[in-house]
């Protein structure tokens, strides 16, 4: 029998009014999982959909053992559905993915063996397919955010992450945060990788993130997480019996 190679993992997946989508989505992180000894666990939380993506989230949880449905009462965003499944997660390694089709969950896997030495693991987009003004926009945030936060991730924006126990436990979330989980990694000392992952046109539905919510917003909030870097607390106990034990061994 095949020994698993990685610990229990926790799949958080937000939806807000994806209803064409849910089914495939499901189908496809089965198929992904079905040729390995993986045990994991798949948690959609859902942002106040109003177009009965609810329902059918309830439908696929009683037809695999594995899901779990959260309903939000009202849309409260994308960053308190990351908290909230962060929070519902049982996972030693938690993923995050979106829920348009975009990715292919078995990306994950091209991304699982470098949890090994990092502690955030990022997709990297290699071959982008999104509108000319989203592509534009998102390059000219993610060259800002750089500047300013120094942490140097290429592709920010991409949802497929997976983010160690410890780090999650660590982070403290307020509105729009999802966009800077590199930075608060950093800002608390963890370590950081990319791997490249593929990306596909949405199929089905509309993008919930137009240039307001992606760009201004984006800007604004960047500003929070800056102040936030410069004013972290960081500090560290010495070690005094090591200390104590090498005055030892010179005299």
């Amino acid at each position: 029998m095949k020994v698993r190679e990685y610990p229990f993992l926790s799949i958080v997946i937000p939806i807000h009014n994806e209803r064409d989508n849910i089914f495939l989505l499901v189908e496809q992180i089965v198929n992904a999982f079905s040729d390995t000894q993986e045990v994991y666990e798949l948690i959609f939380i859902d942002d106040g959909s109003t177009d009965g993506s609810d329902l059918l989230l309830d439908n696929v949880a009683e037809m695999y053992d594995v899901i779990k449905a959260f309903h939000f009462s009202r849309q409260s965003g994308q960053t308190a559905a990351f908290d909230a499944g962060f929070k519902q997660a049982k996972g030693d390694l938690i993923i995050t993915l979106d829920g348009d089709l975009q990715y292919d969950p078995s990306d994950i896997f091209r991304l699982l063996p470098l949890t090994r030495d990092f502690d955030l693991v990022c997709g990297k987009r290699v071959k982008r397919n999104d509108t000319l003004i989203r592509a534009l926009t998102s390059r000219f945030a993610n060259a800002v955010r750089n500047f300013f936060t120094e942490d140097q991730v290429q592709d920010t924006g991409c949802s497929l992450k997976i983010f160690s126990r410890k780090l999650v436990l660590k982070m403290q979330l307020f509105e729009g945060m999802h966009r800077f989980f590199p930075t608060l990694a950093k800002m608390h000392g963890f370590s950081i990788a990319e791997a490249d992952v593929q990306h596909f046109p949405r199929a089905h539905g509309q993008s919930k993130y137009g240039i307001h919510n992606r760009l201004w917003c984006g800007l604004l909030d960047l500003l929070g997480v800056w102040w936030m870097t410069k004013r972290c607390l960081r500090y560290e106990y010495r070690d005094e019996k090591a200390i104590h034990v090498k005055r030892s061994g010179n005299d």
